[in-house]
Order: structure tokens, then sequence, then C-alpha cells
């Protein structure tokens, strides 16, 4: 596609006046003059860049910190305590299937339950429902069978490893697994078998969890359309579970794992959570290692769990928690949550207009809810900023980690081809000007006070998933944000990202009942706080039992 100039060659004055209108500049002709004659080393130097092939986890010398002049990391030791109901063990296995981590290691520390016992339960239901959610890419039965008699010898022998002893889970296939393919959702990738664990697997085998396959990613962690097909929605089959953690919330909801692991950069743990009915936790960047990751934006992309309720979601992350040399962006910072503590005195913000004339009757109910915590909860505002443009920061991010991508023609590979499908999107980024990027790297600061700014004022904040600038906003910044279900609506039913697979409410009439969520921003690794205002929140909801219906 791209081929090599004449060594500094003269640029033609009109292809410079030609390019001027895809930046948006103007010129006069005396300045076009002027650049035609040396403009061509610059280029030539781009071109010897672009020859250099890279692989994709070849870190970049500038690192992105989340931590603003001034932070303090909350004080303490790592600490978690969990709620110590246990109920008796149920005699049906999607009971057993879907319940919360704390009773499931409950039930195998009495003995009333064994990870093989529980791993066989998730790999019938697997069998049985993920080819119609089209949300696993690779099961594993026979690690997963083995490392869950593993985990029952440990525990004959009176070893326990920790609160994930002996839970099956299901791994977003960006993350890296030894001898297991790991194609990225993308078909140029399909075949990739790594040599090596990521960190995370690393970390969750050593803690006793079992890994029970790889679930579908939208490719190149973009949307719910991967080369195996689109992840469903399991509340409604005919709609996609939106977000590239598609297959991971998928599983989650239906009941095919005890949790599962996910990444964003922009969306992709909360959107899915909210399309499925789950509960996400997007922590704060740097607190959970990425070695061994796919890379799609090294300043943005994060690791989080998937679960079904918010203290699941605590437990998880106690176990990812950690700094890793291997990642040049981990940043070490303790962990505490306490299910047992009360939330009195925090003060929880919102923004207006986010229960504005838009707003669901979900939205208002959550609001309301929040205030019957008994907490202070008062309107905030954010200061006029264009938000909005960040979003080329990534853009260019993605298109440079994928360069080989687009200069090979392999992006004509990819399934989705659509306006908004990061083949266009790549080959777009490309006329993005690095003047601009450097300008946007300091508007990323300027919106990293702003929310400093917010959250000295509030413990946390609390809104609809796309409320005003913060899903963009706080994902640059590298904020917490944790994303729990809040009701149910009546709606059209909500096409994948392809949008080719499903026709519109005007087309046929349809409506579904599904799932909403609401979304719960925090301080700079505080994820304790935010977890425990979720965990009242969700009780106050009381809709997390439901069950999708397959």
């Amino acid at each position: 596609m791209v081929e090599k100039s004449l060594t500094k060659a003269r640029v033609a004055e009109e292809t410079i006046a030609a390019a001027e209108k895809l930046l948006g500049l103007s010129y006069t002709a005396a300045e076009r003059a002027q650049m035609a004659d040396n403009l061509g080393g610059q280029i030539d130097a781009a071109q010897d860049c672009r020859a250099m092939v890279l692989p994709n986890d070849a870190p970049t010398a500038s690192r992105f910190d989340p931590r603003p002049p001034g932070f303090r990391m909350p004080p303490g030791p790592d600490a978690l305590s969990l709620s110590s109901d246990l109920p008796a063990l149920p005699a049906n296995a999607e009971d057993i299937a879907f319940a919360p981590l704390t009773h499931l290691a409950g039930w195998m520390a009495k003995g009333a339950l064994t990870s093989r016992a529980l791993t066989e339960i998730y790999l019938d239901r697997i069998s049985a429902l993920a080819p119609r959610l089209e949300c696993f890419v690779t099961v594993t039965r026979e690690l997963a069978l083995a490392q869950a008699e593993a985990a029952d010898a440990l525990t004959r022998a009176g070893v326990h490893l920790g609160p994930l002893h002996g839970i099956p889970y299901a791994l977003k296939d960006l993350f890296d697994t030894k001898g297991i393919v790991t194609g990225w959702g993308a078909e140029p990738y399909r075949d990739r078998a790594p040599d090596s664990d990521a960190f995370v697997v690393r970390v969750l085998r050593a803690a006793g969890a079992v890994l029970l396959g790889k679930t579908a990613v939208g490719a190149l962690a973009d949307g719910d359309t991967w080369y195996g097909g689109i992840v469903r929605n399991p509340w409604n089959l005919g709609e996609g579970a939106r977000g590239s953690s598609a297959g991971s919330a998928s599983a989650v909801a239906t009941g095919l794992c005890g949790f599962s692991i996910g990444t964003e950069t922009l969306g992709s743990i909360v959107a899915p959570s909210d399309r499925c009915g789950a509960t996400g936790l997007r922590p704060t960047f740097g607190r959970v290692s990425r070695a061994g990751v796919m890379v799609l934006c090294p300043s943005l992309d994060k690791v989080g769990p998937i679960c079904r309720g918010v203290e699941d979601c605590a437990i998880v992350l106690s176990v990812l928690n950690g700094a890793d040399p291997e990642d040049t962006s981990s940043i070490a910072a303790p962990f505490r949550f306490d299910a047992t503590a009360g939330i009195s005195g925090l003060r929880l913000g919102y923004l207006p207009k986010a229960f504005g004339a838009e707003a669901t009757a979900v939205d208002h109910a959550a609001l309301a809810a929040a205030r019957r915590l008994g907490n202070e909860v008062v309107e905030v505002s954010l200061p006029e900023l264009p938000y909005g443009s960040l979003k080329n920061l990534m853009l260019a991010e993605a298109a440079a980690t994928f360069q080989a991508l687009t200069l090979s023609d392999q992006d004509d590979l990819l399934r989705w081809q659509g306006d908004e499908a990061w083949p266009n999107t790549f080959r777009k980024a490309w006329f993005l000007s690095a003047v601009d990027h450097v300008q946007l790297d300091r508007l990323r600061y300027q919106v990293m006070l702003a929310l400093d700014g917010l959250f000295a004022e509030v413990d946390a904040l609390i809104g609809p998933l796309d409320t005003g600038p913060m899903p963009l906003a706080s994902n640059f910044t590298g904020h917490p944000c944790l994303h729990m279900r809040a009701g149910f609506l009546e709606l059209a039913t909500r096409p994948p990202a392809s949008v080719t697979a499903v026709k519109s409410e005007a087309e046929t009439g349809l409506k579904s009942r599904v799932p909403q969520g609401i979304s719960l921003w925090g301080r700079l690794f505080d994820e304790g706080k935010l977890l425990a205002l979720g965990l009242a929140l969700e009780a106050a909801l009381g809709v997390a039992a439901e069950l999708p219906q397959l």
C-alpha cells in the first residue's frame, strides 16, 4: 500500500494544498512554495520509522500516570473482609451455577461441593448454551478438569489458596495462554498460539482458579463481532452483547462461569455489563497488570473483573491487584474492602443533565435508591472542555499499534468493515496531526485536573452509563468505574456492533425486556469505597437476582 518515496523528493504545491483540506489548515501560496523542497525529508523519516516492524507488546517510552500533583494513595495495607452468610447447597445445578463466589467458596470449604463438580456444572452449561450465544472461542475442558482436581486435592490436604480456590472462570481472548489459541477476535490472528501465559493467568492459577476457556472478543477489542460470530445478549438473543468484553459479560450473565475477566480501553467492560445485566469493575489505570494482554492503546488499556454481583468483583480484584515490572505502567497500590462496613458519611454527586429528559425510569429509581442510603447526595458540575476530542488520542494509539495490519492490507480480512470498524478507523487515523496529538495530550491533563477537582468535592459520582463526558473522560484520566444492574426496560432490539444482523424496531416492531445498569465513578485507587457503596446500592435496588431465560 505504502511505497518508499524518493529521498527528499520535492512535494508538489498542489499536493500540499490538498493535504491542508484533510487537516483543516490553510497556508498561503508562498508558504507552500517554501515547504515544497524540504517536506520530503520529513516524509522519508516517517517512512523509515514505518519500515520498522515492532511486536504488539513493544512499550512506548512515554507512560501515562493517572496521579495528579499532590495525589495521596489511600492508606493502609491490603485487606478483604467478606460477608459470612452461607445457605445450604441448592439441589438445583442452575442455582449453584448462579451463586455468588462467597457461597461457592463456602460450600467447597465445608466439603458440600467440590471444584470438580462445580467445573462440570459450568462445562455442561457451556456445552448447552454457549453456541447460541457465540460467547466462547475455546473451551479448555481437559485443562479445567485437571485444575479442578488439583484444587480439590489441595483442599483435602488442608491447603487453601484464597477466595478463588477452585472457582472456575472465563477469560477474554486477549490474554495470552500458553499453547492455547489467543486470536484477539480477528481473522489475521485466529491461529495465534502464544508460548507463555499473561500475568493475570499466572496470578489466577496461583490463586487456585480454574480456567474454563477463552471468551469471544470483538475483533481487536472493538464491539461484539468476531471471526466466529456475534456475541449475543442472553436476555434477547436477537441483539449483540455490545463492547469487546462481550463474551465475558454474556458468559457471566448466563451462568456459564463463576466470574470472568475483561479489558477496557473506552467502555469495553462497562458497556457489555450494561447490556447483559452483569456487574463490571474497571479499576484505576495501572492497578492491574496488562502483561501478556493484547495491546490496543497503551495509555488507556485496563484489566478488570466482570461478575454477577458487587462483592464478587471485590474478591476478584483483591487477587488481581499488585504491581508488575513487566507492565511499564503498573502502579503499586493497596486494595481494601469490607463487605460488613457501613457507608455513612459519604458524599455522592450527580450531574443534573444526566437525569434530565432522556433519563429512564431506571435511572431515576437508582438515584432515588442512592438517596435512601442516608448519605449526602449533591449536584455537581464539570468545566466546559472539548472532552470528545480526546477520542483522537485513542484512535492514533490504536492505529499505531496495528500499523502493520493497515499497511499490509490484512485489515481487509476482518469481518466487520463498517464505517466505525477498525479498518476504516485505522486508515483515517493516519490523517491525524502529530501537532494536534501533543495538544490533545495537554488537554488530557486539563481533564485530569477537572476530575480531580470533582472528586475533591464528592466521594463518588452516580449516573447512567452515558453520563455527560464521564465515560470518555474517566477512561482518559484513569478513574475507576463500577457498573451494576439497576432495573429493566422494554426496549427495541439493539443491533450488534456490526449493525448487520438485526432489523430495527421500525422494521420489526419488536421490543424485549432487558436489563439496564447504573454507573458509579470513584477516586483514583479508592475502589474499596466505590465497591462498598455499590454493595449497599445493589441491596437497595433488589434487582440483581433475576436470571435470563434461555
